[in-house]
């Protein structure tokens, strides 16, 4: 069983990380057990919050997780930046331990990027996410695909997200968007060397 820690900024990384990560378990034939502290409050909090994780888990090491993922938006800023600005928190000690989940610039436009896999869904498809930076614009596009597919978005919950994220095409994706590329990529690594692992 592999232990993994999701350390994100809000409900929707967590939603869409812990179901991605659900579906790479299950593709791999990996038993996980996924441990979420979502954390509200943005990227400032989540630094604050993931430099004391490290804290405890110095103190009590018997109980590593096998990886801990960080999830947060860009925010304007690209991926490597935001890995940058992350790894600078990471002691030495947990380096190997951490990939980082860096939506440019913002979760929502992750879960835009397969338009098929929306329509399957949702009844409808979405237009595919242009690339800009303003705050709330893929929160508004999302909301407003919802609305068009006639659904409540009040009524949308972790079994949309999870239907959506396991119909998604994710090689697709990682062409069409480097950010989730790079997660995937580092995500899918880590996956590969537990199934050699464990078999």
């Amino acid at each position: 069983m592999r232990n993994i820690s999701l350390f994100v900024e809000d409900q929707a990384h967590q939603d869409f990380l812990t179901v991605l990560t659900q579906r790479f378990a299950g593709e791999y034939n990996v038993k996980i057990n996924i441990k979420a502290y979502s954390v509200r409050g943005g990227h400032g909090r989540v630094i604050k919050e993931l430099r004391q994780y490290q804290r405890n888990l110095q103190r009590n090491r018997e109980n590593l997780p096998h990886l801990i993922i960080v999830g947060t938006d860009g925010n304007c800023k690209k991926p490597p930046e935001r890995e940058r600005e992350i790894n600078l928190v990471i002691s030495e000690d947990f380096t190997h331990l951490v990939i980082s989940a860096i939506p440019d610039p913002h979760i929502e436009r992750w879960l835009l990027l397969d338009s098929a896999a929306f329509r399957k869904i949702f009844g409808k498809g979405c237009p595919t996410p242009d690339q800009k930076c303003e705050r709330d614009r893929y929160k508004r596009l999302l909301l407003n695909a919802i609305y068009e597919a006639d659904i409540d978005p009040s009524s949308i919950g972790l079994e949309y997200i999870a239907d959506l994220v396991s119909e998604m095409n994710l090689q697709r994706m990682a062409q069409t968007d480097s950010s989730i590329g790079r997660f995937l990529g580092a995500l899918q690594r880590r996956f590969r060397t537990w199934q050699q692992t464990e078999n």
